[in-house]
């Protein structure tokens, strides 16, 4: 199974992978992207913000983090990346740290995950992690709902004209 089908263009307009997230067109509420760009103008990472609180907040965060971007590389203790936008998106000041993590394995479809659910110090937050089979990481970082397992059924590869510039 892959996620991933690269793409290379002469400027980059976006992401150089496929983004595994919910389609916005399955989802309710309000979508918002991010790219995380690096010097030398390629992509580092991409992150969605689904906003259900009717512009009041994102209720949840799918970051989408290639293997080498420096979000990934975190001290002891640090939330991911995913994590501090959803605190930053609410105004939340909070300062939150991982207070451990678990593995549990997971079914999408016909595949198993291996997801670490990242415990945190602030429990109103839920975040997993896992690795795409092309070594993208995916966190979800969710405000004030428990993330299920229904949820891995929803994820799917976003198509790449969804962050084409102009």
């Amino acid at each position: 199974m892959s996620f991933l089908r690269r793409h290379r263009a002469a400027t980059p307009a976006g992401p150089d992978f496929d983004v595994l997230a919910m389609d916005p067109g399955d989802w309710p509420g309000n979508l918002g992207a991010g790219l995380l760009p690096a010097p030398d103008g390629s992509c580092q990472g991409v992150f969605l913000r689904y906003d259900l609180f009717g512009g009041r907040g994102p209720a949840m965060i799918i970051g989408n983090l290639p293997e080498g971007s420096p979000a990934r590389d975190l001290s002891d203790g640090q939330v991911p990346f995913e994590v501090a936008q959803l605190l930053d998106a609410l105004e939340n000041d909070e300062d939150v740290e991982v207070t451990g993590a678990e593995d549990c394995p997971v079914m999408q479809g016909d595949n198993l995950l291996i997801v670490r659910k990242v415990k945190l110090s602030e429990s109103r937050i839920s975040c997993v992690q896992f690795d795409r089979s092309d070594n993208v990481l995916v966190t979800i970082a969710s405000w004030d709902r428990p993330i299920t397992d229904d949820l891995y059924a929803l994820l799917k590869p976003l198509p790449a004209e969804l962050f084409q510039q102009g």
